[in-house]
C-alpha cells in the first residue's frame, strides 16, 4: 500500500470549491462522529442528512462510498449485493486517507477531489439523490457544508465521478 498523502485539507477543499463556483452554506462546530451529533450542533435547514459509508471488498481491489441518510440502518451484507460486491468490510484508515484524503469519522461525498485515478465507487441512495440539499462534511468533522443538489451534481461533474443511484432500506433489527 503507497503512504497516505499529506493534505493540507482546511485550505483544500474550500479552494477546490471556490475554483469551480460551487457554492455551499457552512456551519462550523465541535467534531462530531455520529448522525446524533451532527443533530445537536448543526441547525436545520431542510437539507438531507447524510451518513456516509466508505467500504472495501475482501480482496481490497474494490472501494466504495455509499452515502444513504442518518435515519437508515444499513445492512452491509445488502449493499454488498445490490454494488456485486465480494463480502463488503470498513475500509482502514490508511485507505480513507489514500483514497479520500480524510481521517475515521470525516467520511464525505467532498473527498472524491482526491480520488483522481477513480478507484472509488460512488453510491448514492435514492433518498438523498432526491433531496434539495445534502449536508457534507468539507473534509474534516468540525464543520458541515450545505450544497444544494445542483452544486453537488457539479462538484461530480468536475471530479469526473458518475453516481450509481441505488435504494438503501433499512435494515431489520
Amino acid at each position: 500500500m503507497t503512504e497516505p498523502r499529506v493534505i493540507d485539507i482546511r485550505s483544500d477543499v474550500y479552494a477546490f470549491l471556490h475554483a469551480h463556483g460551487i457554492a455551499y452554506v457552512r456551519h462550523d462546530h465541535v467534531p462530531v462522529h455520529t448522525c446524533e451529533e451532527e443533530l445537536q450542533h448543526v441547525p436545520e435547514s431542510g437539507a438531507a442528512r447524510t451518513k456516509n459509508i466508505f467500504l472495501r471488498d475482501r480482496r481490497g481491489r474494490r472501494h466504495l462510498l455509499l452515502i444513504t441518510l442518518c435515519a437508515k440502518t444499513v445492512s452491509i451484507a445488502d449493499f454488498a449485493q445490490t454494488a456485486g460486491a465480494d463480502r463488503l468490510s470498513f475500509a482502514s484508515p490508511e485507505r480513507l486517507m489514500t483514497h479520500l484524503g480524510v481521517e475515521p469519522g470525516s467520511v464525505t461525498i467532498l473527498g472524491l477531489m482526491h480520488d483522481a485515478n477513480h478507484a472509488v465507487e460512488l453510491y448514492i441512495d435514492a433518498d438523498v439523490w432526491k433531496a434539495p440539499a445534502i449536508h457534507a462534511h468539507p473534509l474534516r468533522n468540525d464543520a458541515t457544508l450545505v450544497l444544494s443538489h445542483e452544486n453537488v451534481v457539479k462538484f461530480l461533474s468536475v471530479t469526473a465521478h458518475q453516481p450509481r443511484i441505488v435504494t438503501v432500506r433499512s435494515a431489520t433489527a
